[in-house]
């Protein structure tokens, strides 16, 4: 997989870009807050449709423009395709392949696949559950384009059902006509939540294979590492030694559990139980590392996650993502840096944000393209 050339217009401060690729490795260099980070955040919003900065598409469009374009040129398997994303807010956004329009998004996502790492990945371990499960389900949708409607089909029912325990107003003795309802919109929320639960799980036990490894060779064999899927569900599931749960057995959990908090969500009028509350924990040597980790740790950890994601997708697909560094390599000492470098292998496109290329060694800087950006606009040094 390769992204040939990619054009903004309108685009965080890119009033207008137009960029082409033509080695394996790229260096955008420039000083903060010129738009290196902008640049990378197109090219993952057009693999995985989503920021992993913004909380809404209108933040993306330059001041003042009331909408905003990313187009791109792709090559997969010998074959040259187009990619192109309108955002026009409060409007859907306008997907197109090869200036044909996409209707959903599985249709599109997995067009382009990209592993991204940047300082908001550092901070994985110290973050909120909820960035935990927006990384997990970006990561999950570009293999299974499908997951992010599976997502979004949850995300919609559980909006109805707690728009409907709202209206109870903490009463919980129901009619007839609204324990049918209620139970109308739990059947459909167990069902969805319990797929989305058990492909999480598969997911973490295919990175735990390959994380662990990556993990013990960084940490020169001394720390083993174990991720954890803490769900609401069903209890807490290692990835390492638990078998992925039938999807079944899942909803069985979740049906009995729904019926038993039933009067607590009733009364606090919200859904209380299911993947939008899960969260991920991250062990090494069997102690919680989100809380009692070294920083050192926890960037090893999130170092061998991304290493891990390379090579799982790599296995999936038969080729190999797009890697984007935005920034990361200034937040590793010297020997992640150097393992992180000496893992990327020569044939995997990589685009790293820099504001310094005076820590790459001279070796790594043979054959690499470098741009240079300043307020928006970029030139080839």
């Amino acid at each position: 997989m390769f992204l040939r050339s990619l054009k903004l217009n309108n685009f965080r401060n890119y009033k207008s870009l137009n960029i082409k690729f033509g080695t394996n490795k790229t260096i955008i260099l420039g000083k903060n807050a010129q738009g290196k980070t902008n640049l990378l955040e197109s090219i993952y919003y057009l693999s995985t449709l989503s920021s992993y900065r913004a909380s809404s598409d209108s933040e993306l469009i330059f001041m003042g423009e009331s909408s905003a374009k990313i187009r791109a040129e792709v090559e997969r398997n010998d074959t040259s395709i187009s990619l192109d994303v309108f955002l026009n807010p409060p409007n859907n956004k306008v997907l197109k392949i090869n200036d044909l329009k996409k209707a959903r998004y599985s249709d599109f996502i997995g067009s382009l696949i990209v592993v991204s790492f940047s300082i908001n990945d550092l901070l994985l371990l110290r973050g909120t559950p909820s960035d935990r499960r927006k990384w997990i389900d970006n990561s999950i949708s570009q293999l299974y384009p499908a997951y992010v409607e599976r997502l979004n089909k949850y995300n919609r029912i559980k909006t109805q059902k707690n728009n409907l325990l709202k209206e109870f107003k903490g009463n919980i003795h129901l009619s007839d006509g609204q324990k049918n309802t209620l139970t109308v919109w739990n059947e459909q929320l167990a069902v969805s939540g319990s797929n989305l639960i058990h492909l999480r799980q598969k997911y973490l036990k295919e990175i735990q294979k390959r994380s662990v490894k990556k993990h013990k060779h960084i940490s020169v064999g001394e720390e083993k590492l174990v991720l954890g899927y803490n769900s609401t569900v069903t209890g807490d599931f290692n990835s390492d030694v638990n078998e992925t749960q039938d999807i079944q057995v899942i909803l069985e959990y979740y049906t009995e559990l729904l019926d038993k908090k039933q009067n607590e969500e009733i009364i606090r009028a919200q859904s209380l139980i299911g993947p939008h509350r899960d969260d991920i924990s991250f062990f090494i040597n069997n102690i919680d590392a989100k809380s009692y980790a070294s920083q050192g740790q926890q960037r090893t950890v999130v170092l061998a996650l991304k290493l891990a994601e390379l090579d799982f997708i790599r296995e999936i697909i038969n080729e190999n993502p797009v890697l984007l560094l935005d920034d990361v390599l200034a937040e590793l000492d010297q020997a992640r840096q150097n393992f992180l470098l000496d893992s990327i292998k020569e044939d995997i496109q990589t685009i790293i944000t820099t504001v310094d290329i005076s820590s790459f060694e001279p070796p790594y800087l043979e054959g690499v393209s470098i741009f240079k950006v300043e307020n928006g606009k970029i030139i080839e040094d």
